[in-house]
């Protein structure tokens, strides 16, 4: 905790979330709200202010919460039924003629069912296409692991062409989808199924492809994206409580990645630790790592879902039981530090 006399660490964090880092009532105690559900706000919001957007969905538009914008612009709403291939190839159509389709499904959908159209009919011609993927990593923890989508940042990112954003709570999520839609090219937008804290300020400086020092410290840093970055928090008030000083970035753009802020942050810490809902391989670790060995070497460890499936329980139980949890962040920080 930071005495009346201490300039706070924290940049960007709402005050009444200060007090719940540190008790370990974040996830209690918070206001929370599914990322999806953002989504689903701000582009009747978009919508309403531009008549070239369009959204697509695949049967899972209550889900979403999209059937309220098909409520009110009808001719503006297509839903495809469970067909996410013909969804994806009839955006990259739209697209085409200047319209600005958000095409809208799970994210084990987006990025493996219909992967074949995703990749050649949408990023390889570039076009202006907004793929919303609800459900992503292991946050639909009730659903199973065949609507779980740990895979997708991994996947989309390989991809050419690809900008992947995953926002960290639900008003930077309203940032993302606003920025999204005036940003001409394919992006994937990956949303959280269950509720996220709603963590950030009305002045997060949300832009695509930069990361936010959203605590200062000394002694690590902490890469966090999604809603690994509320337990990113928690971490570091852990760490805190021991004597180390940890930063945390919130990195809601995989791709491009922030490379300046996040080889900065290295450079004056000498020790990282990347925490992502997403497989191990090939996500947000993966990339900080290749960015750190061609760069600068130095004491790293990657928090995220390992070579595993993951089973059917509630959200936090799962993230707790594959490592993912805060108190899993603290113990790879301390690791790092030791390392150093």
């Amino acid at each position: 905790a930071v005495s009346p006399n201490q300039a706070s660490p924290y940049h960007y964090v709402r005050p009444e979330i200060l007090p719940l880092l540190s008790s370990g009532e974040l996830f209690t105690k918070a206001d929370k709200a599914p990322t999806r559900a953002s989504f689903a706000k701000a582009v009747i919001d978009i919508g309403a202010r531009n008549p070239n957007v369009v959204v697509l969905d695949a049967d899972v538009s209550k889900s979403i919460g999209t059937n309220k914008f098909a409520a009110a612009y009808p001719d503006r709403a297509f839903n495809f039924g469970i067909a996410e291939q013909n969804m994806f190839a009839a955006a990259a159509g739209m697209a085409t003629t200047g319209l600005i389709p958000f095409a809208c499904t799970y994210a084990v959908f987006a990025s493996m069912r219909a992967l074949d159209m995703v990749r050649n009919a949408i990023h390889y011609p570039a076009l202006n296409v907004k793929i919303a993927a609800s459900h992503s990593g292991i946050t639909p923890g009730p659903d199973g692991v065949t609507h779980q989508g740990q895979e997708d940042l991994s996947i989309m990112r390989a991809i050419a062409n690809s900008t992947v954003i995953a926002p960290a709570d639900p008003d930077t999520t309203t940032m993302a989808i606003h920025a999204v839609a005036a940003y001409e090219g394919p992006v994937y937008l990956s949303f959280t199924r269950d509720p996220v804290p709603k963590i950030f300020t009305p002045d997060y400086p949300f832009e695509i492809g930069k990361a936010v020092t959203v605590r200062d410290g000394q002694d690590v840093t902490i890469v966090a994206m999604r809603d690994l970055t509320a337990h990113a928090l928690v971490a570091a008030e852990r760490l805190a409580a021991k004597g180390i000083d940890a930063r945390v970035i919130d990195c809601p753009t995989l791709k491009p990645l922030d490379t300046e802020t996040i080889l900065a942050a290295a450079r004056e810490t000498g020790a990282v630790v990347t925490a992502e809902n997403n497989v191990v391989f090939g996500g947000l670790g993966s990339a900080v790592a290749e960015l750190l060995v061609e760069n600068l070497p130095l004491p790293m460890q990657r928090i995220g879902v390992q070579d595993t499936f993951a089973e059917s329980g509630p959200y936090l139980d799962l993230l707790d039981k594959y490592g993912l949890s805060a108190p899993h962040i603290a113990a790879a920080a301390e690791k790092v530090v030791k390392r150093k």
